[in-house]
């Protein structure tokens, strides 16, 4: 999608009640226009808060540029503070990663989430020491499980690691527990000088119920769901065929119109 197009998409969004957009990838610093997309997505009335997720590595040199441009906050992902273990699951550079942290919380992008995906016999001994950093670089930090989304089933089998046991160790070292209700009732959890947020995003009805998302894949389709490929509505090619407004109101209706709880408990029978 051209930068143009993207913008389009956002403002029709926008029109229909969306107020909030995140931009992800794949790496969405890539791009060479992304300073141009930021800075058209936060001239659009209506959009309350605009956000990236990155893999941090070029944050070094845009995070002013982006908080500038109207960038609201951000969430890195960073597995690890192992160089091995870190290039190991993301094949990037750890100390660029970094850099982008402290880019980021100099530059005044508020909060500044780290993500960390937790994965089984890869970095779960990691986590207290993610923990302090999070505590020592003013930023939050959030907890992931696994999900089963472009890996295979071996990969989620050897890796996937359960949050439940971690949460009722944060639970008994919080100062105070909240409960999210605008993501899934996901809870956050206030240990002295750091907040930490566990997500548990699959098998899970508050994830389906709750969920008010609608993403917008890298060809220009509108997915209703995270977890379903055979649902989407392309919405890139009505642009360039010349549809006019309503004709983009209509497709984003259709979308929404697909949306089905992909949680059902009788799938694990």
């Amino acid at each position: 999608m051209t930068a143009d197009e993207v913008l389009r998409i956002a403002r029709t969004s926008v029109s229909l009640g969306i107020s909030r957009i995140k931009l992800t990838g794949g790496e969405p610093l890539l791009r060479s226009d992304i300073l141009d997309i930021v800075r058209g997505l936060a001239s659009i009335s209506g959009i309350r808060d605009l956000s990236i997720t990155t893999n941090g590595t070029r944050l070094s040199a845009l995070a002013k540029p982006l908080k500038d441009a109207g960038l609201t906050r951000i969430n890195i992902s960073l597995p690890s503070l192992d160089e091995k273990t870190y290039s190991l699951v993301s094949g990037g550079n750890l100390n660029e990663a970094l850099g982008g942290v402290g880019a980021a919380v100099k530059a005044g992008l508020h909060p500044v989430k780290l993500n960390m995906l937790v994965l089984r016999g890869l970095n779960t001994a990691d986590i207290p020491t993610m923990i302090k950093f999070a505590r020592n670089s003013q930023t939050i930090l959030q907890l992931i499980e696994l999900e089963p989304v472009n890996i295979n089933d071996d990969y989620y089998n050897e890796h996937f690691f359960p949050l439940n046991g971690l949460e009722q160790e944060l639970k008994q070292q919080a100062v105070s527990v909240e409960t999210r209700g605008d993501m899934q009732n996901r809870r956050v959890y206030t240990l002295s000088g750091v907040r930490v947020e566990v997500v548990h995003p699959i098998e899970n009805t508050d994830f389906c119920a709750r969920c008010t998302r609608l993403r917008v894949t890298s060809d220009g389709k509108l997915k209703p769901c995270l977890m379903v490929n055979n649902n989407l509505v392309d919405i890139l090619s009505a642009i360039r065929r010349g549809a006019t407004d309503e004709d983009l109101k209509e497709l984003f209706v259709k979308a929404v119109e697909r949306r089905q709880p992909f949680y059902n408990p009788s799938r694990a029978n």
